[in-house]
């Protein structure tokens, strides 16, 4: 009990939630306000708007559970499938980003795409197409199955999330041993 309570205290100081999913743990920025579970969710974040956006972005953390989800590339293709151009055209997977690296010894794959938000169905995303938005994406591949880590928001508060992201992605390591 000890224990636990120094290492709440311990994530309190630090300024940073601690989550778990998919035999994985992260640590959010501490300016990310963690919101109430939703369904298909293992998080969601709320990132405060940039000076001159007029909404808030979002960052979606999904786990379906080892063996679901989908294979990495199809997901990139559906994120991508998501934004049109200005035109209405769709965007193609070269209008998008994408990078594969290993984070603490887990593979990840990143994809950066931008235009206007189109969304993904009648319960993930907006009901009218949203320009100037930005998705920046990142799908962990864990000891339990993929965790799916998706910031969409208007571009520039997206971009000014970007460290906080990328701190977030590099905290991503497997849970310890229960």
């Amino acid at each position: 009990m000890k224990r636990l309570l120094t290492v709440l205290v311990l994530a309190v100081a630090m300024g940073a939630s601690a989550e778990e999913a998919g035999g994985l743990t992260w640590s959010a920025p501490a300016e990310w306000a963690t919101q109430p579970t939703r369904p298909m969710r293992a998080a969601t974040y709320k990132v405060p708007a940039a000076k001159g956006d007029a909404e808030d972005a979002e960052l979606a953390v999904f786990y379906f559970g080892q063996g679901q989800g989908g294979a990495v590339d199809a997901n990139v293709k559906r994120w991508v499938a998501q934004f049109q151009k200005p035109d209405g055209k769709p965007l193609e997977d070269k209008d998008a980003k994408t990078k594969q690296e290993k984070v603490n010894g887990l593979p990840v794959t990143t994809v950066e795409v931008k235009g206007t938000y189109a969304g993904g169905g009648p319960m993930m995303g907006p009901s009218t197409p949203k320009p100037n938005y930005k998705l920046r994406g990142a799908i962990v591949e864990g000891p339990e199955g993929a965790v799916f880590y998706k910031l969409t928001g208007p571009e520039k508060t997206v971009n000014g999330a970007e460290k906080g992201f990328r701190k977030m992605v590099e905290s991503v390591k497997p849970a310890p041993k229960k």
